[in-house]
């Protein structure tokens, strides 16, 4: 023990050894600590895959077209597919809007069936394309009733091209037992890439497939009540529920969503402006549990204090001792200061454990409801602030512990009480 190395050695031991001498007081402590940093990991992490995904899901979409009704509800259902839609649009729209100089793409979307709780969105190749979606296998199929499902869709259901399922009516996650259209099952002709947007979890097949089963859905209808009447009504006419628009030019942003809003039942909603109020939204959830972590710390860091004061107050004698055998000042306080930096880099060591397992299961339930995607295997760059935090709340609590170590008189100590 003479030698300045083994002598460093010992201070961690030392250290360890003090910390744990009262376990109570040291697993209270920590448990503070740990659930303070999970938190803050869980924040991390949770917003930002969420904001990461909400601006790939918006992928180049400048304009949503569809129905009149909540803006919100247009975005969450034509580029989240989170809700169901205002309602549908005639297709004309849909011409009438490629013919404006200020449009540069529509891609329209049906939507209204889904199979096994994943949407089914009668749409064209293009919508494939925005995403930068690239074919597993397969390619895309042009013909009615042939469809492309997403990389979520093939990893859960188990399908592959060549397989026929059915559609049901209904954009619920339970619907199926209903409305099946068991009688047009479609046919898979592709499945694509993981992408990590929404395209993963939805069944892409053209805009004809949606309308050939309505209508032959009307149709039967039709034959039901002309058992009943002669004069049985007209089929509906042919339906949009949405169109993703882009622009050709940034001027198109200040006068195409006045023009749109005023086409009879039409309405606009611009996806950047949306999902900026969504965050907004989500960021009162995420300021709250801020707030959570950041009281729950401060706790951790005055019970810190009061636990450290307590023991320097009670170890007296042995730092008395320790100072006889020729400790300095300075290495009877670094004892103190090891003792605080040992617990709080312990603590956010499982704070940061927590954190993944906690996103991670959070992550789990949003899967089973077709959810935002959220992985514990994410790693932010800003989680090497958290080793940083427990360091400077380690030192700001064991400062008064410290000074007190460090100015412990000899003389007084060893006098006979």
């Amino acid at each position: 023990m003479s030698s300045p190395a083994r002598r460093r050695l010992s201070l961690p031991r030392l250290a360890w050894i003090h910390l744990w001498a009262k376990p109570l007081m040291s697993v209270l402590n920590l448990l503070l600590l740990v659930l303070g940093f999970g938190a803050i990991t869980f924040v991390i992490l949770a917003s930002e895959q969420t904001e990461q995904q909400l601006q790939r899901n918006l992928a180049g979409v400048d304009l949503v077209v569809g129905a009149k009704g909540s803006p919100m509800q247009l975005i969450l259902s034509g580029v989240f597919h989170l809700d169901s839609p205002t309602g549908n649009i005639p297709a004309s729209a849909e011409a009438m809007l490629r013919a404006h100089p200020f449009v540069a793409q529509v891609i329209p979307l049906a939507l209204g069936d889904s199979a096994q709780g994943f949407r089914i969105v009668g749409t064209t190749s293009a919508y494939a394309d925005q995403y930068k979606a690239r074919y597993r296998e397969g390619q895309w199929g042009a013909q009615p009733l042939q469809a492309v499902i997403g990389a979520e869709v093939a990893r859960t259901q188990g399908w592959r091209v060549g397989q026929r399922f059915a559609g049901s009516h209904g954009l619920a996650s339970g619907a199926g037992s209903l409305s099946d259209h068991a009688d047009q099952p479609f046919t898979i002709t592709g499945v694509l890439e993981p992408t990590g947007s929404v395209i993963d979890r939805l069944i892409l097949t053209p805009v004809e497939s949606v309308w050939a089963v309505h209508e032959a859905h009307h149709g039967d209808e039709d034959e039901a009540h002309d058992d009943h009447d002669a004069h049985a009504p007209p089929a509906p006419p042919r339906e949009l529920t949405l169109l993703l628009v882009r622009y050709r030019s940034p001027l198109a942003a200040v006068s195409l969503p006045r023009w749109v809003n005023s086409q009879g039942p039409l309405q606009s909603a611009s996806p950047a402006l949306e999902a900026a109020r969504l965050f907004k939204m989500v960021g009162v959830g995420i300021e709250v549990l801020q707030g959570f972590a950041a009281v729950l710390l401060l706790a951790a860091g005055l019970s810190v204090f009061i636990a450290l004061t307590h023991a320097v107050r009670e170890r007296q004698p042995e730092l008395a001792m320790m100072r006889m055998l020729g400790a300095s000042p300075a290495r009877v306080s670094i004892t103190v200061v090891l003792e605080a930096l040992l617990l709080a880099l312990l603590g956010a060591a499982l704070g940061l454990a927590l954190g993944h397992a906690l996103t991670h299961g959070v992550g789990q339930l949003l899967h089973t409801q077709q959810s935002i995607t959220l992985t514990g295997t994410w790693v932010s760059p800003q989680e090497a602030w958290i080793p940083l935090l427990a360091v400077g709340l380690a030192l700001l609590a064991c400062l008064g512990p410290t000074w007190r170590a460090y100015r412990t008189l000899l003389l007084p100590l060893l006098q006979p009480r």
